[in-house]
């Protein structure tokens, strides 16, 4: 017995050592993106480049102790020169004006618009995390197990995404990697967003249509949709076909993190005076998300954090990945939508196009992480009408929401609206 105590505290005190080893790598809570043989960047005159040759963070390097302890991750991926056009904002597309700051809890955004009215967003692919860090790690000295974490994410995930989503007839922003240097036009923003590595992309609100989709009223979030359903009750409706389509998807590109905020909806005006609402995905962020390492495979123990899921070849805890979101859209669709969907992905996505999806790419990105990621695509795809039945049980498990979606908690609903969107009564009238 004496044996057994001594081995656990002699384990407990080596994880702890190798602990503080690996977290003590740096102590830095935010990078950003360096240019390649370039040491003063204010001696650059960027208007005279088309392009410049960066690393998106050095600030994931690590030893064999930070891999074993954090997980090998997407670190080479983010410490990979790539070739990016350089833009300035006030010719881009013709001009652009700056709406506003926004951004969730770790990406710095702006939110512009162009001269034709069209909404985007200037989305951060570096991540500042200080806010997700909570007080006792930075009491015990542990904060880098967060920001260090960013390194799970991929890079360039949303590039992949979209060229996938392209390929199964799932909606996205269209995302492009470009580099804003520091410029007039920035004025007070310089200081976070000059010299920085964006994507550029839609917005999933916008007053002003930008997808192909004809009589569109707005593109709007789902608080607003919510308001849209209240006013005319069963006049409004949500595409079911895409939205499952759309949430299988996610299945296979292991995009776990899918609340109400990350969607929009492009509304249509039917000839009825009827409304539909297509779903609009947005925030690839967690596409192909990396779990490896002692202590994220504890975090993404399905009895700690079960929606924290890695992408593999299988998806482990089908549970922890639906979403209240899916009980509020998706409880009310026959098992058998589920499953036409996953076959038309399945259909859609041959080898070859998964193969010509990844061109989407760099070259030096795809060397790194492509054939990993086809193989695992590959998998995830043979699977996916197993999976759909999977998620549909787990959903059907669910009871009906009591507490507002992530975005709506001050609007004023119904009960029946808080419930899900189809239990909402004609008329919406408020109860």
């Amino acid at each position: 017995m004496k044996k057994l105590v001594w081995g656990l505290v002699i384990f407990v005190l080596l994880f702890v050592v190798l602990l503080y080893i690996s977290v003590s790598s740096t102590n830095k809570e935010m990078g950003t993106c360096e240019l390649v043989g370039v040491t003063d960047i204010s001696g650059i005159d960027f208007s005279e480049h088309d392009s410049v040759r960066l690393t998106a963070s050095n600030l994931y390097e690590g030893n064999a102790i930070k891999k074993l302890m954090q997980g090998e991750h997407y670190r080479k991926a983010w410490a990979t020169p790539i070739s990016v056009p350089i833009v300035f904002l006030d010719t881009l597309y013709g001009g652009m004006e700056i709406i506003k700051e926004g951004g969730g809890k770790q990406t710095h955004s702006l939110k512009l618009e162009s001269q034709k009215g069209i909404a985007y967003s200037l989305r951060g692919i570096h991540k500042d995390p200080k806010a997700l860090v909570p007080d006792v790690a930075r009491i015990l000295g542990l904060e880098n197990i967060v920001v260090d974490g960013i390194s799970a994410q991929h890079p360039y995930g949303a590039l992949l995404a979209a060229s996938l989503a392209d390929r199964v007839g799932v909606l996205h922003t269209a995302p492009k990697v470009l580099f804003v240097p520091e410029q007039p036009f920035l004025e007070e923003h310089n200081a976070k967003f000059g010299n920085r590595l964006f994507l550029l992309e839609y917005e999933t609100e916008s007053k002003k249509n930008w997808t192909g989709f004809k009589k569109v009223l707005e593109i709007m979030d789902t608080k607003d949709l919510q308001q849209l359903k209240m006013k005319y009750g069963d006049q409004v409706t949500i595409d079911r076909h895409a939205l499952v389509r759309a949430r299988l998807f996610d299945l296979l590109i292991g995009d776990w993190d899918r609340h109400a905020k990350q969607w929009g909806w492009v509304v249509q005006k039917q000839d009825d005076n009827s409304y539909k609402a297509i779903p609009l995905p947005g925030d690839r962020d967690n596409a192909f998300f990396n779990v490896d390492g002692v202590i994220p495979s504890i975090l993404a123990n399905k009895k700690v954090l079960p929606e924290l899921q890695g992408f593999d070849t299988e998806i482990g805890f089908m549970p922890g990945l639906v979403m209240p979101f899916d009980v509020y859209f998706l409880k009310m669709v026959p098992k058998e939508l589920f499953l036409e969907e996953a076959r038309y992905i399945q259909e859609k996505l041959s080898d070859k196009a998964i193969q010509e999806a990844l061109e989407a790419w760099p070259k030096e990105i795809y060397k790194l992480d492509g054939p990993d990621i086809e193989t695992k695509l590959r998998a995830r795809r043979d699977a996916l009408q197993f999976y759909a039945k999977e998620f549909w049980s787990a959903l059907n498990e669910r009871s009906l929401l009591t507490e507002p979606l992530k975005g709506s908690e001050d609007e004023k609903l119904t009960t029946g609206m808080l419930a899900c969107f189809e239990c909402a009564g004609s008329g919406g009238k408020l109860e």
